[in-house]
C-alpha cells in the first residue's frame, strides 16, 4: 500500500431515497431512509455501524438525531461537517480516515436536504419574516444583488469566454450530455431529452447561464458505508476501494477576490489527487464532475487534464465525453439531470457503475472513477478503484 493511498478503505453499501421536487418530509425521516438501505445493500444491520458522518448548511438533521432514529445509539464517532457541495468528497476522506485510524470499524456517510421544497441556494431572501441580514464578504456584495452561486458563477463563466474564447454552445453541449445519460436513469429527474436548439431557448438566469446549465433541485438524500477492506471482502457486496483524495480550499473561499476565475480549486488540488493515485486522467473510465453548473463540469475537467482550455465544447460534441469515448461524464445525468443531493448521489453513482449494476447506462469494463466535489475557490475529488 503507498503511503499517499487509502487502498485498505472500501465502500460496501449504498442508499438513497426517491429525489422529487417536493417531498413533504423531514429531512431526518429521509436520511434515515437512505441509511438503513445503505446498511441493508452492505449486508449489515444498525448494529455493526459505529461511526456516522454528514455534512450539511443548516438543512439537515445532525448525525446524532439520525443514529438515533436507525437504532444506532453508541458511536465510536460522530462528524458532522458544516458546509455544502465542497465537502461532499472531504466528509467520505475523513470518514475513511477515521477506520483508517481505528476510531470506527463501520461508518455510514449522508446527506438529506429539502433543496427544493426547503432552503433553495439559489434564493437569497427574508422569507418576508425579518430583514436580510448578510455579514463577511457578502456585505460588500449585497448592495449590488451580487448574493447567490448562480450570479458568482455567471461572473466566472464570462471570464472563461472571454479569455479563451468559450461560448454558450459550448456549455449547451455539456447539458445535452448529461441530458442524454439521464435519460436511461430510472432515478432522474429530468430524463427528457434536449437539443441545441432546446438548449438556447431555455430562459436566461443569469447570462450567460441559461435554465439547463443550473443544478436542478430536488428533496431527497443518499448515504454510503465505509469499513475496513479486510472486512468488506467478506460481505456481500463488491468492495469498491477509497484510492486517493485531495482537497484545495484558498483565498478565504471568495468567490470575488479569486486571483483567476478561469480556473477553481481543482488547479490546485489535481496534481496532488495525481501524483497520490499513481495515474492520470486517462487513466480514468467515468467521472462523477460536481455539477451544480454546466461551467464547473468545464473547468474542472481542463484543470483535471482530460482537456486543454477552451476545448470542453469540442470534447463533448465530439463524443469524447460519454461511452465509447475518452471518459464518460456523469453517466447517471449528474445533479443537472439526476438531481442536487449536493453530490452525494455522485458516490452512489460511482460505487453503482464500479459494481457493475448500472443496467443500460453502465460504463463498460469500468474500473476507475473520478469524483469531485465543490466549486470556485474551494473543492475537493476522490478516485475510486475496483478491489484488485
Amino acid at each position: 500500500m503507498n503511503a499517499t493511498t487509502m487502498d485498505d478503505i472500501a465502500v460496501v453499501g449504498i442508499g438513497r431515497t426517491e429525489f422529487t421536487r417536493g417531498s413533504g418530509r423531514t429531512t431526518l425521516g429521509m436520511a434515515a431512509e437512505a441509511c438503513r438501505s445503505a446498511i441493508a445493500d452492505a449486508g449489515l444491520t444498525p448494529a455493526d455501524i459505529d461511526g456516522i458522518a454528514n455534512f450539511q448548511a443548516g438543512d439537515s438533521h445532525p448525525g446524532l438525531a439520525v443514529a438515533r432514529a436507525i437504532g444506532v445509539d453508541q458511536l465510536s464517532l460522530c462528524l458532522d461537517i458544516s458546509g455544502g457541495g465542497n465537502q461532499a468528497c472531504a466528509v467520505v476522506a475523513n470518514a475513511a480516515a477515521a477506520v483508517r485510524t481505528g476510531q470506527a470499524n463501520t461508518v455510514v456517510v449522508y446527506r438529506s436536504m429539502n433543496g427544493r421544497s426547503g432552503k433553495r441556494f439559489g434564493v437569497a431572501t427574508d422569507n418576508g419574516s425579518s430583514p436580510l441580514a448578510v455579514g463577511g464578504e457578502g456585505q460588500f456584495n449585497a448592495p449590488q444583488g451580487y448574493m447567490t452561486p448562480p450570479q458568482w458563477m455567471a461572473m466566472w463563466t464570462k471570464r472563461h469566454q472571454h479569455v479563451y474564447g468559450s461560448t454558450c454552445e459550448d456549455l449547451g453541449q455539456i447539458a445535452i450530455t448529461q441530458r442524454r445519460h439521464a435519460h436511461d436513469n430510472p432515478h432522474a429527474i429530468k430524463r427528457e431529452l434536449v437539443d441545441m436548439d432546446g438548449y438556447l431557448n431555455t430562459r436566461w438566469v443569469h447570462e450567460p447561464l441559461r435554465l439547463l446549465d443550473c443544478t436542478m433541485e430536488v428533496d431527497g438524500a443518499a448515504a454510503i458505508v465505509i469499513t475496513s477492506l479486510d472486512r468488506a471482502r467478506d460481505l456481500p457486496q463488491p468492495p469498491v476501494v477509497i484510492h486517493a483524495g485531495s482537497e484545495s480550499h484558498g483565498q478565504g473561499g471568495s468567490w470575488d477576490q479569486w486571483e483567476d476565475p478561469t480556473v477553481m480549486y481543482s488547479h490546485y488540488a489535481a496534481p496532488l489527487l495525481w501524483q497520490r493515485a499513481g495515474f492520470g486522467p486517462t487513466d480514468i473510465d467515468f467521472a462523477c464532475i460536481y455539477d451544480c453548473f454546466t461551467y464547473t463540469v468545464m473547468a474542472v475537467m481542463e484543470d483535471f487534464g482530460f482537456c486543454d482550455k477552451g476545448e470542453v465544447g469540442d470534447f463533448f460534441s465530439e463524443g469524447r465525453a460519454t461511452h465509447g469515448g475518452d471518459v464518460v461524464i456523469n453517466p447517471h445525468g449528474g445533479l443537472l439531470s439526476e438531481g442536487y443531493i449536493h453530490g452525494m448521489n455522485h458516490h452512489y453513482e460511482a460505487v453503482h457503475q464500479l459494481r457493475h449494476h448500472a443496467g443500460n447506462r453502465q460504463v463498460e469494463g469500468a474500473e476507475t472513477a473520478l469524483v469531485t466535489a465543490g466549486a470556485g475557490p474551494y473543492g475537493g475529488a476522490l478516485v475510486y478503484t475496483v478491489d484488485a
